[in-house]
């Protein structure tokens, strides 16, 4: 499956994240992936991983986020713009595999908002994170 695809797929993992409890996201992700039936073992798993490894930093992805958007909080962000905003900046400043260069993690984020979001999100999507790419320490 292309990284595209991948990364499609765990956005979509990650909007799950904001409708269920914590405890109860091992078997929403096991129903996402009955339903996606086209997804290899291997890609479960890579999935998964991901998945799990991007959950551990929410607290400080969003803190990032509440810091950088002026005038909002993640707690006001559209859920679709907050979970392609969290991937990218799990791309961006977390993941320890970190193979995803900040202009890929952000025109991808770009792409998922055009597909995904409202008529706005695009633009507020790549504002915050062209905000966080300038500011590298933050």
């Amino acid at each position: 499956m292309s990284r595209r695809k991948l990364r499609e797929h765990l956005f979509k993992l990650i909007f799950l994240y904001a409708f269920n409890p914590p405890d109860e996201m091992d078997e929403q992700v096991s129903l996402y992936f009955d339903g996606e039936p086209g997804i290899s073992g291997e890609d479960r798993e890579f999935l998964t991983e991901r998945f799990r490894d991007l959950v551990k930093y929410i607290e400080g992805i969003d803190g990032l986020l509440n810091r950088t958007a002026k005038g909002w909080k993640t707690s006001r962000f559209p859920s679709c713009d907050l979970a392609i905003l969290r991937l990218a900046v799990y791309e961006m400043r977390f993941d320890a595999g970190g193979q995803v260069p900040e202009s890929v993690a952000i025109n991808e984020a770009v792409e998922l908002a055009k597909a995904y979001g409202g008529d706005e999100s695009p633009a507020f999507v790549n504002g915050v994170l062209g905000e966080i790419a300038r500011n590298p320490k933050e």
